[in-house]
């Protein structure tokens, strides 16, 4: 249900034939535009959501059957693997959307006093502790699989997330979770993997731009231009001397020599290191669910920065970052040039004078899928592309739901085979809705029976006529 399954595609295409070929151009034109996400500076992981992977059935009330509930796998970019579990349960989780690592303050967990204990609970169960028999002894069970395990620890985390009274159907297995809801305490919020503050920065030819504070957990990490990077400019410290490895707290610049045309640049940090536990995950082109990482291996992080220089006028730089306290973007716009900078943004015109710098709020409404593009002069544009997912989805349907007495992705329930949380089909295969690989197959179909539908109604009309 809600999905599109690569066995199910020639299912499809008589569908489709049958029900009408207004439909073809509904799906030949579906699935989201490609997103840049959060902004650059924000950094850390991006993931691909895969499989529900440890899962086992849970009981939640209000609901008439169980669902399955676990760790989803999601696979790093450029390398490396993590365990998520869920934080939005209403909400459909879509296998393979992009995800970016955001702080609690961009995630659904913004206003929620109870985040800390979510963190509490990531750190004192499976797959954190991994010695079953151990963590059976503390929650007075007489024993624990991986999968029952798993699945009470989304039991307890769901209740503090969304509120839910969910129990797993395995009896022993509930003893960890009333185990983990009783014990819970308030954590602090961990700290990003990496970040660059600020994200974008600006002067005069001849100058050092920044500074550009690195924040990272890893031990060291590795700054370069990206190509392209005009001739003579370099990625230089607070004393001029050219740098390629950074650390916690490590200021950079952008050299930018005298007698350089008037452009920009781009930087990029990388580093190899572990996600910290607790940190959310959110996706960056469509609407899915929230999810918070559990389990991690070594994985490579990255985030980005811009220089933008000038000889004289005005010269911009620009920064967001999603506000969930405020509901919309917050962005952070400065003038290292001479002259005024104006610019208009959703209706409204922003002044910027020379050595000015201000920030402000941009309302987005929760779920839309935003993209912003501020110009200026030299060139300038920066694009800023995402979805404010801010909100736990509420019960009840939505527009965008099947009629009333089905059930919705997340009330599925659990079945055999490889399962999904509570917001995803079970079956061999997770939901594949949105930007899936099945999309382009569908279009393809869709296109096809538009064409063999079109002439089949010019055969039928051609046969009536010499009838007549």
């Amino acid at each position: 249900m809600f999905s599109v399954q690569r066995r199910g595609v020639a299912r499809l295409a008589a569908a489709t034939l049958v029900s009408g070929l207004v439909a073809a151009g509904t799906i030949a034109i579906a699935g989201p535009a490609m997103a840049d996400g959060a902004d650059h500076g924000t950094g850390g992981a991006t993931a691909t959501l895969g499989n529900l992977t440890v899962w086992d059935r849970v009981t939640v009330a209000g609901k008439d059957q169980p669902v399955a509930a676990g760790l989803f796998q999601m696979d790093v970019k450029p390398g490396g693997s993590i365990q998520t579990y869920c934080i939005d349960f209403r909400t459909e989780a879509i296998k393979d959307e992009e995800y970016k690592e955001v702080g609690w303050e961009a995630s659904s967990l913004h206003n929620n006093k109870d985040a800390g204990k979510i963190r509490w609970i990531l750190q004192n169960s499976y797959p954190q502790v991994n010695d079953l028999a151990a963590l059976a002894s503390k929650a007075g069970a007489k024993s624990l699989t991986k999968k029952t395990a798993a699945a009470a620890t989304q039991a307890a985390i769901w209740h503090f997330s969304d509120g839910l009274d969910a129990k797993p159907v395995d009896t022993e297995a509930q003893k960890l979770t009333d185990y983990l809801e009783k014990e819970a305490q308030n954590l602090e919020e961990p700290k990003a993997s990496l970040s660059l503050s600020p994200s974008s920065v600006a002067g005069k030819v001849g100058e050092r731009l920044g500074p550009i504070t690195v924040s990272t957990n890893a031990e060291k990490a590795v700054v370069s231009l990206t190509p392209g990077a005009p001739a003579g400019v370099k990625i230089v410290d607070k004393d001029g001397k050219v740098v390629s490895d950074v650390a916690n707290g490590s200021q950079v610049f952008f050299d930018v020599p005298a007698g350089t045309p008037d452009g920009s640049a781009e930087l990029s940090v990388k580093a190899d290191t572990t996600v910290p536990i607790g940190r959310a995950f959110v996706s960056t082109r469509i609407k899915s669910q929230t999810l918070i990482l559990a389990g991690t291996s070594t994985s490579t992080v990255s985030a980005k920065a811009t220089g933008t220089w000038a000889k004289k006028g005005a010269i911009p730089a620009v920064s967001a970052e999603k506000n969930c306290a405020k509901g919309g973007l917050d962005f952070t716009a400065s003038n290292e040039g001479d002259e005024d900078w104006t610019f208009n943004l959703k209706g409204a015109e922003y002044k910027i004078a020379p050595g000015e710098s201000k920030t402000f709020t941009v309302p987005v409404a929760e779920d839309e899928a935003y993209d912003f593009t501020i110009t200026g002069p030299n060139n300038f544009s920066k694009t800023f592309k995402g979805v404010l997912d801010c909100k736990t989805a509420t019960p009840g349907p939505k527009p965008s739901e099947t009629p009333s007495g089905t059930p919705s992705p997340s009330e599925t329930p659990a079945t055999g085979g490889t399962g999904t949380t509570g917001s995803t089909t079970g079956g061999g295969d997770l939901a594949e809705t949105g930007g899936s690989s099945a999309t382009p197959m569908i279009a393809g179909v869709a296109a096809a029976l538009v064409v063999v539908g079109g002439g089949a109604v010019f055969f039928l009309r051609k046969k009536k006529t010499a009838g007549q």
